[in-house]
């Protein structure tokens, strides 16, 4: 069986899923979240060791270390995996919800009924924790998954959805309600995304080559998750240590994500009494500061920013600084240079808050917080299947709701249209 055709029967199997996966009851979705917990658990050792014999391969390949971070699923990555798990059990499902009930003059009752999507390809990079986390919103959504991750995570991502799958075979789910596919060949991607007859979205997370290599080749509707160029706006009246706090938590708690900050913008008025203690901070711990002519003025360590550095996502210890006129210039430079996942201001002026929110459209906007907090774990939905930088159907975080549409459902005593 060539390629194509072993995609195609992927596609196909899962397709013929879908419709079981869609009628499965919560308790049965909850019971495999948490059956796939245990068999995680008890399978922690085997998974550690293929994730670790992955990390050890893209270090001999001369992947960059902080896309080698984002390999590990030690530590705190693998408790909160499996807490997602038990969280999205938690959550309620949205399957057949009905909401805006209206009464028609006629009487007629229209409401609209959440349903699964059907089929949904995820092609991703890097991340194996994607794996799970994909999984157990797409089925608890109702859909059938194919799950296509990057090479370089390929013996985690095949033994975790090894138990995955377990727990399906344990709790009579669909077999193919989650399929991984085992090949490194990227000709798979090519073929997965063209397969419109079976899948009804790809969400594809990872870099632009990746994002781009679907968007030109897909004949299924896609939602993309982007890279994130993130920027904090340190207004005029930015209090100096929560400026300090919220920065640092956004740039150093976990920099090989796409939430993590780029870019810092500083109101000319706050320079000389905020940056220095904000940066300050940062370059302690080992950040290069790559500053504009102003923000070199008041930080001497800092070294000259090129204009590269403005549409740059540096997943590591870098982080570039403009300081500008005011709320405008700083607005114009988020909408220039951004691309639209979180931007945040920290201000102690209400109608600059308000303005920055209304102005700002990016899918997660905040005041006076890190960063970091765009995040689907963080934000109560469990987990998330990514960051949408797409504004059709899903923006920002996606949860159980974004992994599904509504339906029209009429209520009626007899009414005819006449």
């Amino acid at each position: 069986m060539t390629l194509q055709h072993e995609i195609e029967e992927l596609a196909r199997r899962a397709k013929a899923a879908a419709p079981a996966v869609a009628n499965l009851g919560t308790r049965e979705k909850n019971a495999w979240l948490l059956r796939a917990a245990e068999r995680l658990g008890a399978a922690q050792q085997r998974i550690l060791a293929a994730n670790r014999e992955d990390m050890r391969e893209a270090e001999e390949n001369g992947v960059a270390a902080p896309l080698v971070k984002r390999l590990d699923l030690a530590g705190a990555k693998w408790d909160d995996m499996l807490d997602g798990l038990r969280q999205v059990a938690q959550l309620p499902d949205p399957v057949g919800e009905i909401s805006e009930l209206r009464v028609r003059p006629n009487g007629l009752r229209v409401g609209r009924m959440r349903i699964p999507l059907g089929v949904i390809g995820i092609v991703y990079e890097s991340r194996p924790n994607v794996t799970v986390d994909a999984a157990a919103l797409c089925v608890k959504a109702g859909n059938a998954v194919i799950l296509r991750g990057g090479s370089e995570a390929f013996r985690s991502n095949l033994a975790l959805a090894e138990e995955l799958c377990g727990a399906a075979a344990d709790i009579g789910l669909p077999e193919a309600a989650v399929t991984v596919v085992a090949t490194k060949d990227r000709a798979a991607i090519d073929h997965l995304i063209k397969l419109d007859r079976y899948l009804d979205l790809i969400i594809p997370r990872g870099g632009n080559a990746l994002i781009q290599r679907v968007l030109d080749g897909a004949r299924v509707p896609v939602i993309k998750h982007d890279a994130g160029v993130c920027h904090v706006f340190l207004d005029a009246s930015a209090d100096a240590e929560m400026a300090r706090a919220i920065v640092r938590d956004s740039k150093i708690r976990q920099m090989a994500v796409c939430n993590a900050l780029d870019t810092l913008l500083c109101h000319e008025a706050a320079a000389r009494r905020v940056l220095p203690v904000v940066l300050k901070a940062l370059h302690e711990e080992g950040v290069e500061i790559r500053g504009c002519a102003r923000t070199r003025e008041v930080f001497a360590e800092a070294v000259a920013a090129e204009a590269a550095d403005w549409a740059t996502e540096y997943l590591d210890k870098i982080l570039a600084v403009r300081v500008v006129r005011d709320l405008d210039e700083a607005v114009e430079h988020i909408q220039r240079h951004g691309t639209d996942h979180t931007d945040v201001i920290v201000t102690s002026d209400y109608a600059n808050a308000q303005a920055f929110t209304r102005r700002v459209n990016s899918a997660t906007v905040g005041i006076n917080c890190s960063t970091a907090f765009s995040d689907g774990y963080r934000l109560g939905l469990g987990a998330e299947i990514g960051i949408s930088t797409s504004k059709l159907h899903a923006f920002g975080p996606m949860g159980l709701e974004e992994l599904t549409t509504r339906k029209f459902v009429l209520f009626g005593e007899g009414q005819l249209r006449e």
